[in-house]
């Protein structure tokens, strides 16, 4: 029985460990406080664009700023606080204001044939030509309606910047690549051209298609052999000169688009090929929901996945990222079972050595 309490005491501390211990170290790594010190909880909302995330970010800047203004004894930098209060309320008006026009278009019927015409005037730049386009590749929408929220398309196409949650990027720089449609289209024409990619760009896409069509223009892939301009083409070496003329060509060309998208981002998006490991199942699942709630001020636009969209890039991420994840979670039930099947005969052989010296 000596070696089955052992047994038990390891069992139990290292249960302990891995339930407890790690998960609050991490937990306690990521912890987000605001300006009173009180931990900030960032939840995930389903992959539902309606505001909300934007609402809770802008009732934590007001409480901070509301709460350093009155902690703030210099009259100057008291003055400095209110003016970015003033600004912070003015930021919350116009999202919450955004917002509802969006569920106000949502609620009108669509018409995809319109909306199939009024389409065209978007091939232009989403045809799949990898062309950058003002500092980054337009997607491929050719199924947006199955990979993309139908709230966060309708808002796209009403602003460009307030749906992606990067109008901070833009306040007074530069226009949103996109920032020409902007105003260009009535709710209704919004509304039908919703409707048609909800109806015929709404096929489903493998796991890599969504990856591609959704975060590819930005991040690579080196473990799959994809760049930011698709996958690597197959090349022929050269023999005389030992060289790939037609590799180091791409390999220019996969530079100078990498050049041009750091710089309109500000650095170079990073590769995503082990990322499936490097953060949790909840920092992935909020952070491509919102990068904001992650990354206050970062410029990685909100994608604007649905759920199912979601779920498609994230079984590219874990095919890519830990591949041999399938296997082990076959293997595992195996393992354990020999493992106790093992501990019983060894207790059992043990007890019969011993049997008459006891």
């Amino acid at each position: 029985m000596k070696e089955l309490k052992i047994f038990g005491v390891v069992a139990f501390f290292s249960l302990l460990t891995y339930y407890l211990v790690e998960p609050y170290a991490h937990h306690a790594m990521h912890a987000k406080f605001d300006a009173q010190g009180n931990e900030i909880k960032i939840e995930s909302h389903g992959f539902v664009y309606d505001g909300t995330t934007e609402a809770a970010a802008s009732a934590v800047a007001i409480s901070d700023l509301e709460y350093k203004i009155g902690k703030e004894k210099d009259a100057k930098l008291k003055a400095s606080l209110e003016k970015k209060l003033t600004l912070a309320k003015d930021v919350q008006a116009k999202k919450a204001t955004f917002w509802k026009e969006v569920a106000t278009i949502g609620q009108l019927t669509g018409n995809a044939k319109a909306g199939e015409a009024a389409f065209a005037s978007c091939t232009g730049c989403h045809n799949g030509l990898n062309m950058n386009m003002g500092g980054v590749i337009p997607p491929n929408l050719d199924h947006a309606g199955a990979l993309y929220d139908e709230n966060y398309l309708i808002a796209l196409l009403k602003d460009p910047a307030m749906a992606s949650n990067v109008d901070h990027k833009y306040a007074d720089t530069m226009l949103h690549p996109m920032g020409s449609i902007k105003g260009t289209m009535s709710h209704q024409q919004i509304a039908d051209v919703v409707t048609y990619l909800k109806e015929k760009k709404a096929a489903e896409p493998t796991a890599k298609t969504a990856f591609m069509e959704a975060c590819v223009r930005c991040h690579a892939m080196r473990y799959d052999k994809v760049t930011q301009l698709g996958d690597i083409p197959k090349t022929k070496e050269n023999i005389k000169t030992g060289h790939d003329i037609d590799a180091m060509k791409y390999a220019q060309k996969v530079a100078e688009e990498q050049a041009t998208l750091a710089g309109y981002m500000g650095k170079l998006p990073p590769d995503l090929s082990m990322i499936i490991r490097a953060r949790s199942e909840h920092f992935m699942e909020t952070f491509i929901e919102d990068p904001q709630t992650q990354l206050p001020g970062t410029s990685m636009p909100r994608v604007g996945l649905s759920e199912a969209g979601y779920e498609k890039v994230h079984e590219y991420l874990m095919d890519i990222g830990d591949p041999s994840k399938p296997a082990r979670d076959m293997a595992g039930p195996w393992v354990l079972g020999f493992f106790f099947i093992f501990t019983i005969l060894a207790y059992l052989w043990k007890s019969h050595q011993w049997k008459d010296l006891h």
